[in-house]
């Protein structure tokens, strides 16, 4: 797969396939420099029919996904901006996993419609994918909002967020150069402070790291201020349909039910003794076929490599 960071939650964050279905939701990074006709048939392979891009204007270009919507995709704009949020902040204020995360509740509490948006497009048919630049702070959190509404325990949902930590070498590098992105290739330099040179904007020291407790943060967060994600996102105008929908797209099948074993009559003329049970070898078979795998979810093989392709 031609996109870093790609992968798909359910195999990580949902280990036993209970409360997510595989194949349902992606997140990756942007597409590096622009989608090509490979990428697009990865996708369409994935039945991913819509995607959903976060990033604001000044980060996007209508060529990133020309080949996707040329082959019949859906590319939904709904960008999570963080610009006024960065401005408004010092670099040495996000410097733990818990500053982080409480960013992630002031800028998903400060777009509510694009955080709208993007759930609602989420019920849609076919997979979606997830994407921002790096594919790790704004799709973290929509990401985390998406599997905590699926029933998703909290740890899991962190842990899968901490996946990106081995896709960021490779995404600094891909990311040099872009607007505003400098200083991302800065980790390791003598000052440690995530300052670019040359006069370029700063990055708090938090946001080049993917540290499992920040998502924990966020969404107790949520939990504490708003006392669940189904009344967050109701708060930011998502209808309970859209809910209800995707919990329906997204929920593993359950288990076929079983026929019970039909009752066994005694044969003419042979009285059954109270308390005796029927000989077995003179019931009838049983007219219950082998159990069906009608309605389970289809196995799907783990894309989402450490390598982040």
């Amino acid at each position: 797969m031609p996109l870093l960071n790609f992968r798909d939650p359910a195999l990580t964050a949902d280990s036993h396939r209970n409360r997510i279905r595989p194949g349902v939701l992606f997140r990756s990074a942007r597409p590096f420099p622009a989608a090509n006709p490979d990428t697009v048939r990865e996708l369409r392979a994935r039945d991913i029919r819509t995607v959903i891009d976060l990033r604001g204007a000044s980060e996007r270009s209508e060529a990133d996904w020309a080949a996707a919507e040329e082959a019949g995709l859906r590319v939904l704009w709904a960008p999570l901006d963080a610009s006024a949020e960065m401005a408004a902040i010092r670099p040495d204020a996000l410097r733990t996993p818990d500053d982080l995360g409480r960013f992630y509740l002031a800028l998903a509490e400060s777009t509510p419609r694009a955080v709208a948006d993007a759930v609602t497009a989420a019920t849609e048919p076919g997979a979606i994918l997830v994407h921002c630049a790096a594919g790790k702070d704004r799709t973290g959190l929509l990401v985390a909002l998406l599997l905590d509404l699926a029933g998703v325990p909290a740890d899991e949902i962190a842990d899968d967020y901490a996946r990106t930590a081995e896709a960021l070498p490779r995404i600094f590098a891909a990311l040099a150069g872009t607007a505003g992105l400098g200083a991302l290739n800065t980790k390791g330099t003598a000052t440690g402070t995530g300052r670019a040179p040359h006069g370029a904007l700063p990055i708090p020291p938090a946001l080049l790291e993917a540290p499992a407790p920040a998502i924990r943060t966020f969404l107790g967060g949520i939990r504490t201020r708003h006392g669940s994600t189904e009344k967050f996102l109701l708060g930011c105008g998502v209808d309970p349909e859209a809910i209800t929908a995707f919990r329906a797209k997204a929920a593993t099948a359950p288990e076929p039910a079983v026929a019970p074993e039909p009752a066994v009559a005694p044969e003419p003329g042979v009285a059954q003794e109270p308390g005796v049970a029927q000989d077995s070898a003179a019931a009838p078979e049983s007219d219950t076929g082998p159990e069906s795998d009608t309605g389970r979810a289809p196995a799907v093989p783990d894309s989402a490599a450490p390598s982040g392709l």
